[in-house]
């Protein structure tokens, strides 16, 4: 086994889509398979490890030994490759609350595909009404010329997303409570570019009240302030732009203005390209 050279403090940073993707081949598993592990994907930089893609690997486990489909892993990460090769392996994950006693054997085998792998494990069974999500890295006990062995130490984890991932979840979110309201939708279909704007707006507002009843009442001796919230909030006013009303409206509408050239061409095109496949099929029929 190998020794684990990274720091205690390491961070590891999952992406939304990687849950995802363990929640999904969880689903899929055969009927008589109690948990699923697969191989995380990513990058290692500065203390953190960055989660963004995963794979499922197949496997059985008996009480003495494991088996997994190595090949089809080998494979499958190849073919990664070609798509991203700035992913690469960084560790394994697998479903449920707890390492069992084959994760230092499958741990065993990632050990030789990266150095210092991570292991994630993600409890798809729900237990405390919540799904927990760790991170461990192994490192190695023993006495020099007597037994050794490995330990699992529980280190940082935490949720990341992108922006994109960001307004895939926000879709989400709007299923949330469909067992306790079956009138909620089971599909949510995109919104419309101003219907964004407009929702997004809405929320902005509702923060920004939030945000100035906080500093009311730290002002009127209400609350006891925060420094970090303080210092976020300066931070917060000085990233926004210095420029009068009149100014942010021209540039606005500047924009609006492009935005709407970008839509109009976008429908002459699809316009132009449904004429070309009528013409072309009234021609081939003619002929």
């Amino acid at each position: 086994m190998s020794t684990i050279n990274l720091p205690l403090n390491l961070t590891v940073r999952v992406h939304p889509v990687v849950l995802f993707q363990i929640v999904d081949a969880y689903e899929r598993r055969n009927a008589d398979s109690e948990r699923v592990i697969g191989t995380l994907l990513g990058s290692v930089d500065k203390g953190v490890v960055e989660v963004t893609n995963c794979f499922c690997l197949p496997h059985k486990e008996h009480t003495d030994q494991v088996e997994a489909e190595l090949g089809y892993a080998s494979d499958l990460y190849e073919l990664n490759q070609r798509v991203n090769a700035s992913e690469n392996i960084v560790g394994w994950w697998a479903t449920g609350q707890e390492v069992t006693n084959h994760s230092s054997v499958i741990h065993e085998y990632y050990a030789r595909e990266c150095s210092n792998p991570i292991h994630m494990t993600l409890d798809t069974s729900l237990t405390g009404a919540r799904m927990g999500l760790k991170a461990y890295v192994c490192v190695s006990l023993g006495v020099p010329g007597g037994k050794s062995g490995c330990m699992f130490t529980p280190i940082n984890v935490e949720v990341t997303s992108y922006e994109p991932e960001v307004v895939g979840l926000q879709l989400c979110m709007k299923t949330i409570g469909l067992q306790t309201n079956p009138n909620r939708p089971r599909t949510v279909n995109t919104m419309l570019d101003l219907a964004q704007v407009t929702d997004a707006s809405d929320k902005l507002l509702t923060l920004l009240g939030e945000v100035l009843a906080y500093v009311e009442d730290v002002l009127s001796e209400k609350q006891q302030p925060v420094n970090t919230v303080g210092r976020a909030l300066l931070d917060l006013i000085h990233s926004v732009p210095n420029m009068s009303g009149d100014q942010f409206a021209q540039m606005f509408n500047s924009n609006v203005k492009d935005l709407l050239m970008v839509v109009t061409l976008s429908q002459l095109i699809k316009t132009q390209l449904q004429l070309n496949e009528r013409l072309t099929s009234l021609t081939s029929f003619l002929n």
